[in-house]
């Protein structure tokens, strides 16, 4: 089985590019692959697939099995993964996501070495039912 550990700021997952082949057990498989002294450690794995709806799909598993919306750092790797690897030679995509599309934008240097990648994030939500928090009033800060 191949794979890539990569973190971004402290979010260390394993990366598998499933454009070809898919991994049929994710949950089971990042409980295994995560643990942190008889696996390969990590906060989960990151299944990299192709898209309907835009350039490619994220999905990613946390340690316990479940299935999660999204996770910035972890956007950014797939970004630095995909062209990295020769996947895509686009420097702007887009990625769906459990919380939606995301467009991820990479800044690269010679020999195909991403340097910075960003990715709109969308418009952030302070109201307590949408972060999901409990809170008096309308709004979180």
């Amino acid at each position: 089985m191949r794979f890539t550990k990569m973190h971004g700021i402290g979010n260390d997952y394993v990366y598998f590019d499933c454009t070809k082949n898919d991994i049929t057990n994710p949950g089971e498989l990042s409980i295994k692959l995560s643990d942190r002294h008889f696996g390969v450690g990590s906060d989960g794995i990151i299944l990299i697939r192709p898209a309907l709806i835009a350039d490619f799909k994220m999905s990613m598993f946390n340690a316990d099995g479940s299935e999660a919306e999204m996770c910035g750092n972890a956007t950014r790797c797939v970004g630095k993964y995909l062209y990295e690897r020769g996947i895509t030679q686009q420097r702007e995509f887009t990625l769906e996501t459990l919380a939606g599309i995301r467009v991820i934008s990479l800044f690269t240097s010679g020999g195909g070495h991403v340097d910075r990648v960003r990715v709109d994030m969308g418009q952030p939500s302070l109201i307590p039912t949408d972060i999901p928090m409990k809170a008096d009033g309308d709004s979180f800060i």
